[in-house]
């Protein structure tokens, strides 16, 4: 499948608007969890985790798979393609992790909190607010690099791709 200019320009926005987005969910996400875990008041911890989990319920998870989806159209419909280059490859993994921990993880973790704030009990752990977006943030720093960067190369696929290519032209 090749995608026209047109199509592949427009998906490019769609894909880096929903990259964005997830990273800017993120570092709310993550000052919201500073918040809870560093605030004296008990209010102030019910409102930053209560936040955490409307971010976490309602934008998280449509922004992630549009992020997914977008990539994977992406790189399957262009000269990338999705196992020829070790950053597409890596980025397509990494992705596909942060998306699974982000609702096997992170939203149980501040479903917890919730939980036990609501309640009137203190944080019952300050890692279930920040380990979570401290661990995806640092994944969409390290897919924005390699997106930039384009470090690596071939796979083994891609190189005999390319080589077949070659021996097709001659």
């Amino acid at each position: 499948m090749k995608l026209t200019r047109p199509a592949r320009r427009a998906l490019l926005v769609v894909h880096v608007v929903a990259s964005a987005g997830w990273l800017g969910l993120t570092l709310g996400l993550l000052s919201l969890g500073v918040t809870a875990a560093t605030t004296g008041s008990a209010v102030t911890v019910e409102a930053s985790v209560r936040a955490m989990k409307l971010f976490a319920d309602w934008l998280l998870l449509p922004v992630a798979f549009l992020t997914l989806l977008s990539g994977l159209v992406l790189s399957l419909g262009t000269p990338w393609g999705l196992a020829r280059h070790r950053w597409v490859y890596t980025k397509f993994w990494l992705t596909l992790a942060t998306a699974t921990a982000t609702v096997f993880a992170l939203r149980p973790a501040v479903n917890s909190a919730v939980t036990a704030v609501a309640a009137g009990r203190p944080l019952p752990d300050a890692g279930d607010v920040l380990y979570g977006p401290v661990v995806s943030l640092s994944a969409y720093v390290f897919m924005t690099v390699i997106s930039v960067l384009k470090p690596w190369g071939l796979t083994r696929r891609g190189r005999r791709l390319r080589a077949s290519g070659r021996r097709g032209r001659s």
